[in-house]
């Protein structure tokens, strides 16, 4: 399928980056410069189960403008995970965080290591990016400092998982962006769509978490064609700026 042109420039965050042998047009850089400046991130939670299209998937997606990656397999393999990132592109390495088998991260050059209940603790040895999980807006004011960002969960309810229920009221999300906990370094995740996209927006979050209005678009069983998953895609792209 036809794709957009590669994206460039510096990742999510200020990542580190690798070098690449491709070509930058200077006269993207200005419209890259906005976006990151302007926009909100878009962070896609990867399936905990692995398919055959995903490493083609993925790649389309990065081609097509995604921010970041959380790769999270929980009770899979590593080396299953290592065959993964070895076929997604090392241009786009630096765009992916794990929140398992965390020795990937340097493995791989990856961008950082993302902390949660299942997996709370860092390396003893890591000093480098590290993002969190939180469940309740304490913990946004426990962790924010000691992130590059923090992730609220369940702000709305759950797409991919129904028994996760909304945790939050608007005028609770309000009081906490009125009060600065919620900034520009709190991602939104949990029922995430093109439809609360703009609510969003004006709670103050600098970013969201996707995952089943993504996936609910392509059937890993028996679809091979993702068309539909990658034009919703951009339609996210797009709202978010």
């Amino acid at each position: 399928m036809q794709v957009s042109a590669k994206r460039k420039g510096k990742p999510l965050f200020f990542a580190k980056t690798r070098r690449t042998k491709r070509k930058i047009s200077i006269f993207l850089l200005p419209l890259r410069r906005e976006r990151i400046g302007l926009g909100m991130k878009l962070i896609l939670l990867s399936r905990p189960d692995f398919f055959v299209e995903e490493d083609k998937v993925l790649t389309t997606l990065f081609e097509e403008g995604l921010d970041v990656l959380h790769l999270r397999k929980p009770k899979s393999e590593p080396i299953f995970c290592e065959r993964l990132l070895t076929l997604i592109p090392e241009e786009f390495h630096s765009h992916i965080v794990v929140q398992d088998h965390f020795y990937l991260k340097e493995e791989f050059s990856l961008m950082g290591i993302h902390l949660s209940h299942h997996n709370p603790t860092p390396p003893s040895d890591y000093r480098d990016i590290v993002s969190r999980t939180c469940y309740t807006l304490d913990e946004v004011r426990q962790y924010k400092q000691a992130s590059k960002y923090v992730v609220l969960k369940n702000v709305f309810d759950s797409i991919s998982e129904p028994r996760y229920v909304s945790q939050f009221t608007e005028q609770t999300l309000r009081d906490a962006s009125r009060e600065g906990i919620i900034d520009r370094r709190v991602m939104a995740q949990g029922g995430i769509c093109l439809e609360n996209i703009n609510k969003l927006r004006d709670l103050g979050f600098g970013g969201v978490v996707i995952r089943g209005d993504i996936w609910k678009r392509f059937n890993i069983h028996y679809g091979c064609d993702y068309k539909d998953l990658i034009a919703h895609f951009r339609k996210l792209r797009q709202a978010l700026g």
